[in-house]
């Protein structure tokens, strides 16, 4: 079944009414009649089972057959730091960290970033961000939409993963791979879990430095260097492989 994304407010009814550019998506790119039945997730683990029961021009009523839980979901919030790339790289990487999981996707600015973003500029790429996020997230059958917030320095990333119950930094300078896999071990059980990633050229020592304070492990990924839009999508796979529940 096809799956669409409503708020919470549309929710809570015998229908739900779909609007925006799904409406046109389900009319006249699907071509779905009534009587059909499509997934409605309220972007916070709630999936409902609806009929199409009218199309109209500007709505699609979808009257609710089933309510559970969404098991698309991993048991832990995953946060992506992703250090600014260059050029497209970060539709990519928020694309492909929808797919594997993760809770959200923060964009961070650190000293070896080349990209510059002012706030308009850092407004409209968040948006259209989002917007991958979105598509992503539709594509992967995920029950919510991983939110891409706005771009923070470093530091405020740190800070902001102050209430995780773990944070690693794949660093190249990091322990050998047996430090790394018993710090993926001890992940399991985890709820809140933050991965920092640099941008190309990697963090510099003193960055790993401020992260140690803040209790942010680094971590190594093996004996070859990763490209950023790589390295976060390896640390994903490896989680998503070991959380994943039957």
């Amino acid at each position: 079944m096809y799956r669409f994304f409503v708020s919470p407010q549309q929710t809570g009814g015998e229908s739900i009414f779909i609007t925006g550019n799904d409406v046109n998506h389900i009319k006249n790119v699907l071509r779905m009649k009534k009587g059909e039945h499509i997934l409605i997730s309220d972007g916070e683990d709630r999936e409902y089972e609806c009929e199409i029961i009218s199309l109209q021009t500007d709505a699609v009523e979808a009257k609710v057959v089933d309510v559970f839980g969404s098991c698309a979901e991993l048991p832990a919030k995953i946060t992506l730091f992703q250090g600014l790339p260059k050029a497209d790289k970060m539709e990519l990487i928020i694309q492909k960290a929808v797919e594997l999981g993760a809770f959200e996707v923060i964009p961070v600015v650190t000293k070896r970033t080349v990209v510059k973003l002012d706030a308009k500029k850092a407004k409209k790429k968040t948006e259209r961000w989002n917007t991958i996020a979105l598509s992503a997230a539709k594509q992967a059958k995920r029950g919510r939409i991983p939110e891409v917030k706005s771009p923070m320095t470093l530091k405020e990333a740190f800070e902001y993963s102050r209430s995780f119950d773990a944070s690693i930094i794949p660093y190249e300078d990091a322990k050998g791979i047996e430090h790394s896999r018993r710090i993926f071990a001890g992940l399991k059980g985890r709820k809140r879990i933050g991965i920092f990633i640099g941008p190309e050229g990697g963090f510099e020592e003193k960055e790993i430095e401020m992260a140690k304070e803040f209790d942010i492990v680094p971590i190594t990924l093996g004996k070859r260097i990763l490209r950023t839009e790589t390295a976060g999508m390896a640390v994903l796979s490896i989680l998503m492989f070991e959380m994943e529940e039957e």
